[in-house]
């Protein structure tokens, strides 16, 4: 089966290589990423023991930050060391991690790369968030005896039915992970049902609900950053897609007649698409600036894009709204606790399958609100703009709900200290 595996990543990967060649062309990278994708160019690693937290992107370094924080601390001669696959993610996690935490690119999973890079990193564990499966590079950790969790995890619809297909070969690669610290009941039924063993699988809740809020004065900050003088009525459309955005500008026209004051802010789910995301506003006549420009090319009558990484959180704590996107098409949505935890009122379509636990508790709690397109978005955005008291109440509840739910960074770290046993690299430490 490893082998067939192998062979069907490598089909994929030549298929894909004219593409990915010709984005690099125009996007001008250099080829680090491509050579540490190898297994070459590794960076320069601090001293062991390392543990290795793997995070996809941007979604999963934002929920790893707080578990590198808390394992730093609790666990000061451990050094953590962070792979990421997309530059977006890469670019997050320099800059919120600092020169302090090594990062690189993830290998390819091929034989070849998973062992030159292993032998180099050489980790005491290793954690994936969100339940990344890379079966010749677990197949690699567990003949090195390297223990392996899987920490915030879920399983989607869509990746459900597909791990369903090769349920027996799911088992083969499940039964390699020590342990698996799973979001939520359903996640935890799911990767049972694909062969994790039931004795190793425990619901932890979501890294997510345990962000802190933001800082004190961070709003008078952002609104400095923007242009803004506090008097006008945020609207935050975070992580949209093609498809989404015509929508939000079509029942943007009419609430800016109807609220004079509102500035849209769009951030698109994928930062490319931010020239795409231009041209549609100006098309419908309005005038929009980037995030980058401001303060000093603000427009009181523009809309702003956002065309940076890791700071949309951030800006919510500015909105009256939030509107969260992906879920207007079917994408699945994206984190609506985010907004939340700064007790704003969220407003999602209902496509959030991606998201359903979060989805459940926040129209539980009376903090959302469930869209089904643009003419309804419109008219729920008109109702809590008109409301200062329903988007204060609606804020508070949604804080107040997932606020309950924290404690997940809390359950993880004790699965890594009972199943992973970082307290005993301690007598080696000094030695090394």
């Amino acid at each position: 089966m490893y082998v067939l595996y192998t062979c069907l990543l490598l089909a994929v990967v030549l298929a894909y290589a004219p593409v990915f060649v010709l984005r690099r062309l125009l996007s001008e990278r250099d080829a680090t990423g491509l050579l540490q994708r190898l297994g070459y160019r590794s960076p320069r690693l601090p001293p062991e023991p390392r543990c290795w937290i793997h995070a996809v992107s941007v979604g999963e370094v934002m929920a790893a930050l707080p578990l590198i924080d808390a394992l730093r601390r609790r666990w000061p001669y451990l050094h953590p060391v962070v792979s990421t696959v997309t530059p977006t993610g890469a670019k997050v996690a320099r800059e919120r991690l600092g020169p302090e935490v090594t990062h690189f690119y993830f290998p390819l999973d091929f034989p070849g790369p998973v062992h030159r890079v292993l032998a180099g990193v050489r980790p005491r564990f290793f954690i994936a968030m969100e339940t990344e499966l890379w079966p010749n590079f677990l197949r690699a950790l567990r003949a090195r005896g390297v223990p392996a969790m899987i920490a915030n995890g879920r399983i989607s619809d869509r990746s459900f039915r597909r791990y369903r297909l090769v349920r027996p070969f799911m088992h083969r690669i499940l039964d390699g992970i020590t342990v698996f610290g799973m979001q939520s009941a359903e996640d935890a039924r799911r990767i049972i049902s694909l062969g994790a063993p039931p004795e190793r699988v425990i619901v932890t809740g979501n890294l997510k609900t345990d962000v802190p809020p933001s800082e004190a004065g961070g709003d008078a900050l952002w609104r400095r950053l923007l242009g803004l003088t506090g008097e006008e009525l945020v609207w935050v459309a975070g992580s949209t897609h093609r498809g989404e955005e015509e929508l939000l500008l079509e029942g943007f026209d009419g609430l800016k007649r109807r609220h004079p004051s509102l500035v849209l802010v769009i951030a698109p789910r994928h930062p490319e698409r931010v020239p795409e995301v231009e041209r549609l506003i100006r098309a419908r006549g309005h005038a929009s600036v980037r995030r980058t420009a401001l303060p000093r090319d603000r427009n009181r009558n523009a809309i702003i894009v956002l065309d940076t990484v890791g700071e949309l959180a951030q800006l919510y704590q500015l909105a009256e709204v939030v509107f969260v996107g992906g879920s207007l098409v079917p994408a699945g949505g994206h984190n609506m606790l985010e907004p939340a935890l700064r007790r704003k009122p969220v407003v999602f379509g209902p496509h959030t399958t991606n998201f359903r636990d979060g989805t459940e508790l926040l129209m539980k709690a009376g903090a959302a609100r469930v869209v089904r397109d643009g003419r309804d978005l419109a008219n729920i955005l008109d109702q809590l703009l008109r409301d200062p008291g329903l988007r204060a109440s609606m804020g508070e509840a949604a804080f107040e709900a997932v606020a309950g739910r924290q404690g997940a960074l809390r359950h993880t770290l004790e699965l890594i200290e009972r199943f992973l046993s970082p307290a005993a690299f301690a007598a080696g430490s000094g030695a090394e």
